[in-house]
């Protein structure tokens, strides 16, 4: 049995911006708690007795949060200076491995099944280099595994064709050895892929790959995080008490007696529900978080610190921490069409994907797909409508609706329409000859 875990968690998860400017993406919510706690759960219920974090891009977020233990499991963090590749993020902990470990990404969303048919089938194979793999539709994402005989034939990083239906999960298990053929890997451009070495290792036959159902889901985009916390919801992988089926309420939570929780739907410590608002379904209101009186939130994530305030609606919604939406704040949720850098996602259902501390002043209207900046950035005054993406450090005010909005579903600049001008990719606005930001 395989007792240390080396957890990957050093890189930042740029697809994911604005959410990741402040931490890195294992720290982003699966519904009301950090990914990396539910991958820490599944290491722990699978036996690990001591876990490695690698850390890199804003480790303090980590390593604050966790400290030096975890469910009485000793936590020992390593840095990855610089972001070299997955290969180069595990040479980081070889000072603190002895012989056999688990080696997780700490990004995505997992549970013990998963690891503990790795570890089995590491053990029955004596030691060989041991990879999960699942069913998934997205290889073209993921890349793709073929398997023989229970050894892995190949991995495919970019398939063009939708042939292949299995995809590296990104759990291995390897004795010490991995770090000498990592060193014996070439760099590609500087970095050191995990997935080179293994694909080195697979050359010589000596890879086995184990075909798992355990639970195994990515944020590779904001809205991604509405799918994840649908897992957790699911899956019933809270914290909090069940109060009735699919509602799970922390103690410390308030909810007035008029409020309706509608199942999946869970409540995180400090939140406060107001008269007559509605939450869920599938909703996840983090640490502290207020949902004003005759507000309805559905099939969002509402990170901690938020504050929506009375009448508003929020549908297919992602908050950053340290957000304020005032009074009457509609977000509309609907499939759209969203570009992130050359790519366009087609029917892609979000709402709005809102940074920390971003703040809408009240009666803002019209959100669709894009992104209220980064810390203190983005401020939509009242009766401000917006369609696109809001970009950093920006402040946007309605004078009789003069401003219309950012332009065009699906754009990853701002294009603002100021008085009949369209103005693209402007860090601060003018309103007749007025700077606002």
């Amino acid at each position: 049995m395989v007792h240390t875990a080396v957890v990957l968690a050093a890189g930042e998860g740029m697809r994911l911006r604005p959410l990741t400017r402040n931490r890195p993406k294992p720290m982003l919510p699966a519904a009301n708690r950090p990914i990396l706690e539910y991958v820490l759960d599944a290491l722990v219920e699978s036996g690990a007795e001591r876990v490695v974090i690698v850390v890199g891009y804003k480790h303090d977020r980590v390593q604050n949060h966790f400290g030096p233990r975890y469910r009485d499991v000793p936590l020992t963090y390593v840095r990855q200076d610089k972001q070299l590749g997955s290969g180069h993020a595990l040479l980081q902990a070889r000072d603190y491995v002895e012989d056999a470990m688990l080696v997780v990404n700490g990004d995505c969303l997992i549970d013990s099944g998963i690891v503990e048919d790795v570890c089995d089938a590491f053990d029955a194979g004596e030691g060989e280099p041991t990879l999960a793999v699942l069913e998934n539709q997205n290889t073209k994402q993921y890349g793709a595994v073929t398997l023989r005989d229970g050894f892995v034939e190949e991995i495919i990083e970019k398939p063009t064709t939708d042939e292949y239906r299995l995809i590296n999960a990104g759990i291995y298990a390897f004795d010490d050895s991995i770090f000498a053929a990592i060193d014996d890997t070439p760099r590609q451009e500087g970095e050191l892929a995990l997935t080179d070495t293994i694909a080195r290792e697979i050359a010589a036959g000596r890879v086995r790959g184990v075909e798992t159902s355990g639970l195994w889901v990515d944020a590779t985009y904001p809205w991604d995080l509405l799918t994840v916390g649908n897992e957790v919801l699911s899956h019933g992988l809270t914290d909090e008490p069940e109060r009735e089926s699919g509602v799970w309420v922390d103690e410390t939570a308030i909810v007035h007696e008029t409020a309706t929780l509608q199942p999946p739907v869970v409540v995180g410590p400090d939140c406060e529900v107001g008269p007559g608002a509605v939450v869920g379904p599938t909703t996840a209101l983090g640490r502290n978080v207020t949902v004003g009186a005759n507000t309805t939130v559905e099939r969002s994530v509402l990170d901690a610190d938020t504050r929506v305030r009375p009448g508003s609606t929020l549908l297919d919604t992602v908050t950053g921490q340290d957000v304020y939406l005032g009074p009457n704040t509609v977000v509309s949720g609907a499939p759209a069409d969203v570009r992130v850098g050359t790519s366009i996602f087609e029917d892609e259902r979000l709402g709005a994907v809102i940074a920390d501390r971003a703040r809408a002043d009240g009666a803002v209207h019209g959100f669709h797909p894009g992104s209220a900046g980064r810390p203190r950035a983005a401020h939509l005054h009242t009766g401000t409508a917006v369609d696109g993406h809001v970009g950093e450090r920006t402040e946007v005010a309605s004078l009789m609706c003069g401003i219309i909005g950012a332009v065009g579903r699906g754009s990853d600049t701002l294009d603002v329409l100021v008085h009949g001008r369209l103005e693209t990719g402007v860090s601060g606005l003018r309103l007749g000859g007025r700077a606002l930001s």
